[in-house]
């Protein structure tokens, strides 16, 4: 059963233009004044209207928005659908999935998906508790890759983890302490989730659950990356990975 609510409300010209192209939008709100002066904020109107959309000109989209710059443009969206995690695995031979641990940063949250997605990896798991919550402001910084995405939302990491270990998916938890390279990793040519935590570090029950704790090596000052950086990493190493095999 679908949650309610994902991706209901879009923001920003790439993720709406991106949610138009899906055909999710059903109602496309602009600012009048961008509008007039905007090629691209007029492109999504004539999108829209091609479509036999509403579309409401305003004054000022803000207080409809979940972020301070949504560029003149808000949709309204049928919402996406929610996967159970064993609908992952047959997204991609070998499968591949980016599994999210306590990233409380919707920035972060929207450029690790943009991330994988260029990096082919299409399958998200993403936490309903203790994370950014995947709304407006996260589409907004994901640009339109999360249309792109199959998600499975989750109410526990750990558990997620446990499942996909049980359905024959190796683990892979990112970590500044992990005691193997990301870099070279076999394992990256097998059915593979990758799971990326906050800058701290993953949880301790998800570090205890996942088959390997793998860090990604450093040679100068700084001690961790942001988490979008090292998911980023990590994608396109599984890519690298697997296009050399």
């Amino acid at each position: 059963m679908a949650r309610s609510g994902i991706g209901d409300r879009v923001e920003g010209i790439h993720a709406v233009r991106a949610a138009l192209e899906a055909g999710r939008v059903q109602k496309l709100i602009v600012e009048r004044r961008r509008a007039e002066k905007s090629e691209d904020v007029a492109h999504l109107v004539s999108m829209a209207r091609s479509r036999d959309l509403e579309v409401e000109a305003v004054d000022d989209v803000r207080p409809l928005s979940a972020t301070s710059a949504p560029q003149g443009v808000v949709a309204k969206c049928r919402s996406m659908n929610d996967h159970d995690i064993a609908d992952l695995l047959d997204r991609s031979d070998p499968t591949a999935i980016v599994v999210i641990d306590h990233v409380e940063d919707t920035h972060n949250l929207g450029a690790i998906a943009r991330s994988a997605v260029a990096a082919g990896i299409t399958s998200l798991v993403i936490p309903t508790r203790r994370g950014a919550p995947l709304g407006g402001a996260a589409f907004k910084a994901a640009a339109g890759a999360l249309e792109h995405c199959t998600v499975a939302t989750v109410s526990s990491t750990a558990d997620a983890v446990k499942k996909l270990k049980d359905l024959g998916v190796w683990t892979v938890g990112l970590d500044a302490d992990g005691d193997q390279s990301l870099f070279g990793l076999g394992l990256f040519t097998e059915p593979v989730a990758i799971v990326v935590g906050a800058e701290t570090g993953l949880g301790r029950l998800v570090r205890d659950r996942v088959d390997v704790v793998a860090s990604i090596p450093m040679t100068g000052p700084t001690e961790s990356l942001n988490a979008s950086v090292a998911a980023a990493l990590a994608c396109f190493e599984v890519m690298r990975v697997r296009m050399a095999g």
